[in-house]
């Protein structure tokens, strides 16, 4: 019989750790991503404020699975899933067979039907949108160095960062820090701790998914570090240089998007009822209804689970949870064995704020502060791939908390003073 071919799409949390699991089986895998590199996104933020450089959180993922040869890695895009033909169908028109599929192609920022704003306040998924977001923050500094009126100086010095979830909290935590301490000694006719940053969350209270008590620390704390917190406050138009919320006009040229997320467009393809936020409905072992050799992971599955209302949150520990769980059922399916379903153990919830400040929901323990952020710390370091980048950005912590220096306070593109903010 021939060897069975299982091909993987993405090469995020999912996707890496069920290539890493098949590893030296008796099967073909292929791992295709339109990206040469894994990144770790839970600190995507921290290239995004200048803390850390895009190489310290990313590895190429031949690199991460060159020790296995039954394992080919593809740059490419897939276009379609043919279910019933088994086939995958990849942008440069290249067919590709599988025996199993997994589809782990992860999530992109979803704008609630205003398209239009994406280029006005870009997210961080990718580190492209990382980068960009730091261009766009130290642009903004360089524009109010610069800039002849008052007016246009507070235009330039307002951040305003929309979403009070994890990510929304930890980017406007860093950038308070930044034009506090990193930033305050660099310019001239400005003052850098003059920026206001502002959060803006269309809920009741931050962090929704953290218990209540952790939600008012959360608020706090960024208080204290001079971030202006508006909850219940809905975004509801957004122009080149002005954010509106309810009745409130800010004028702004730096908008970050931290707000919401829709899967994949791939997802579409599938020919299959898909739940909210486009993700696909799966199965106890994560495979698609009526399609047992087809499974999709991470932010792209709609997975049932009682504990959690509307499914497993779109985590990376739910992610690398799946993977590892996926590559063990492979493994025991070709070894003869029965499936068995996949149970999320959540670990916990832990979201930085600034410097020494973070919360942490563990449960029945809950921690916030010194402790909490110290806990991340660790927690980071030991999900980072590879011993290099785990030194590197222990290092780099170390000296920014020390000296209060960020050294990686980079414009990578030209700067031409006629162009609009927000354009290259």
């Amino acid at each position: 019989m021939s060897r069975p071919r299982v091909v993987i799409v993405g090469g995020g949390f999912a996707g890496l750790n069920v290539a890493k699991r098949l590893g030296r089986l008796p099967a073909d895998v292929t791992l295709i991503d339109r990206a040469n590199h894994h990144v770790f996104q839970p600190l995507l933020y921290q290239v995004a404020s200048a803390a850390l450089n895009p190489a310290d959180i990313s590895k190429p993922i031949r690199s991460v699975l060159r020790r296995w040869q039954n394992v080919q890695v593809l740059l490419g895009e897939v276009d379609a899933v043919d279910l019933a033909g088994r086939a995958i169908h990849l942008t440069d028109a290249e067919v590709i067979a599988w025996d199993y599929l997994i589809l782990a192609p992860g999530s992109r920022h979803c704008y609630f039907r205003h398209p239009e704003w994406e280029a006005l306040a870009p997210g961080l998924k990718t580190l492209e949108d990382a980068v960009e977001v730091r261009r766009r923050i130290l642009l903004a500094f360089e524009r109010a160095e610069r800039a002849p009126s008052a007016e246009e100086r507070q235009r330039h010095l307002s951040f305003v960062v929309i979403g009070g979830g994890p990510t929304g909290v930890e980017v406007a935590g860093a950038l308070a820090e930044l034009k506090r301490y990193a930033l305050r000694r660099d310019f001239r006719r400005i003052d850098p701790r003059d920026a206001t940053v502002v959060l803006l969350e269309g809920g009741p209270r931050l962090l929704p998914s953290y218990p209540k008590s952790l939600s008012e620390k959360s608020g706090e704390i960024l208080r204290r570090l001079g971030v202006d917190v508006r909850t219940d406050t809905m975004v509801t138009r957004m122009v080149p240089g002005l954010v509106e919320a309810g009745d409130w006009s800010i004028p702004t040229d730096t908008v970050i998007w931290a707000a919401g997320n829709v899967t994949s467009p791939l997802l579409r393809s599938l020919g299959i009822p898909l739940y909210s936020r486009g993700r696909a409905v799966v199965g106890p072992d994560c495979s698609l209804p009526g399609h047992p050799n087809a499974f999709v992971l991470g932010d792209a599955a709609a997975f049932a689970d009682p504990r959690w209302k509307g499914g497993l949150p779109g985590v990376a520990p739910v992610a690398i949870q799946q993977g590892l769980f996926l590559g063990r059922l492979l493994r025991d399916e070709l070894a003869g064995r029965p499936r068995r379903a996949f149970r999320y153990v959540n670990k916990g919830e832990l979201a930085v704020i600034g410097r020494g400040q973070a919360v942490a929901d563990f449960g029945r323990i809950r921690l916030a502060g010194f402790p909490a952020w110290f806990t991340w710390i660790f927690v980071h370091i030991a999900y980072l791939i590879g011993f290099a980048s785990r030194v590197l950005v222990l290092f780099q912590w170390a000296w920014s908390y020390l000296t209060f220096e960020r050294g990686a306070r980079l414009i990578t593109h030209p700067w031409h003073p006629e162009t609009p903010p927000g354009d290259r």
